[in-house]
């Protein structure tokens, strides 16, 4: 017997899954700078920065790469919905659809979630970037830079709770000492102060975006508005801590390595499955990995007492 067609077989599914896949607002994209990976893992060889251009004089002057490197492996990801085969056939008001529709935000948003894990344990020992220490820390040193650090501390009355003034002091400092890094080479790692993004959780949103735009605050002169981005991640618990990433450069502050696209599949009626258990199984499937790039374009900032 035929199963019911309800628009609810692998054709419909698979465009309301591309649909709402496609239609989901994500940030990792705008944060990280893509690398197409073709193997199990891919290794990044550190070059240092590339050098100023200078007067011809005795002839060219090749500079050497550096030795700091790292490889990164690829990670299979997978979500799958198990849906009785009555339920195919009786399904009038669209429930798995939704419930398809659902896995396809979450498939999209599934790389915000790795963006965010990266933030949150960017401070801990073993979440290394190229330099050998944790991505944020106060002894980064590569070449000539001398050290450097991207973890900061900034006043609050109440640290879960910061003000718009509060938030627009650490913001001004965190800028200020992103603009400050030095490359190996003891040049400016930062040449502007375009592109930044304010990575805060929900509970900091407001405050975040009332500093970057609003033009008085209190009767004193913002002059940061418009200078950011704001994005609120649900997955930053740590209520007093937030993160400058800015996202114009060549190589950004993460990387996303792209093995294989996330993708949606069924077994349905002429499966395995649908004849020994009557079910249906839909799911997704990806291959690929969120790591970290260039510390110098991150600054993390904890509101402190």
């Amino acid at each position: 017997m035929a199963v019911i067609d309800t628009g609810l077989l692998e054709k419909g599914l698979n465009t309301a899954f591309q649909s709402r896949f496609d239609a989901t607002k994500t940030h990792f994209g705008d944060l990280s700078t893509p690398i197409k990976s073709d193997s199990d893992s891919e290794k990044y060889k550190w070059l240092g920065s590339t050098p100023r251009m200078r007067e011809w004089g005795t002839g060219r002057l090749a500079k050497g790469v550096r030795t700091e490197s790292y490889s990164v492996e690829n990670q299979k990801y997978e979500a799958t919905v198990e849906v009785d085969r009555d339920e195919i056939s009786d399904d009038k008001t669209g429930q798995i659809r939704i419930r398809v529709e659902e896995m396809a935000q979450r498939a999209a948003t599934h790389k915000d979630y790795l963006t965010s894990q990266l933030l949150i344990n960017g401070g801990t020992a073993g979440f290394n970037s190229y330099d050998g220490v944790s991505f944020f820390n106060n002894a980064h040193v590569s070449g000539a830079s001398g050290a450097q650090d991207n973890s900061l501390t900034y006043t609050a009355v109440s640290v879960d709770d910061p003000t718009t003034l509060e938030f627009k002091g650490a913001l001004r400092q965190a800028i200020a000492t992103m603009m400050s890094y030095q490359d190996d080479v003891g040049e400016p790692a930062n040449i502007d102060s375009d592109g930044l993004v304010c990575v805060v959780p929900p509970a900091m949103y407001f405050s975040a975006l009332e500093a970057v735009n609003a033009s008085i605050i209190s009767n004193t002169s913002n002059v940061l508005a418009g200078v950011a981005q704001v994005v609120s991640f649900p997955w930053l618990t740590n209520l007093s801590k937030w993160y400058l990433l800015k996202t114009n450069g060549v190589v950004r502050p993460l990387i996303f390595q792209d093995r294989e696209a996330v993708e949606f599949t069924s077994l349905t009626e002429n499966s395995d499955e649908t004849f020994k258990r009557d079910v249906f199984l839909f799911g997704v499937r990806a291959r690929y990995a969120l790591t970290y790039g260039l510390w110098t374009m991150a600054v993390s900032t904890d509101f402190t007492v």
